[in-house]
């Protein structure tokens, strides 16, 4: 197995491979549970809400 990792990624470079493999299903559930937690408080979501409101307004008066 090593061989062909040598072969496609090279020699000294595997870690990093490795590394960069792990880091994105690491960061991707980590960002996940952030957005449970943020959905999860009422008075931030109303704020986002209201915010989303006022500024759809905006975007009709944009020329095309």
């Amino acid at each position: 197995m090593c061989g062909g990792l040598h072969r496609v990624i090279g020699r000294r470079r595997i870690s990093r491979f490795i590394g960069e493999l792990v880091r994105s299903h690491i960061l991707a559930h980590a960002l996940e549970a952030a957005y449970q937690q943020m959905a999860q408080d009422e008075t931030r979501e109303a704020e986002a809400l209201a915010w989303a409101e006022a500024t759809v307004g905006d975007v009709s008066d944009e020329p095309r």
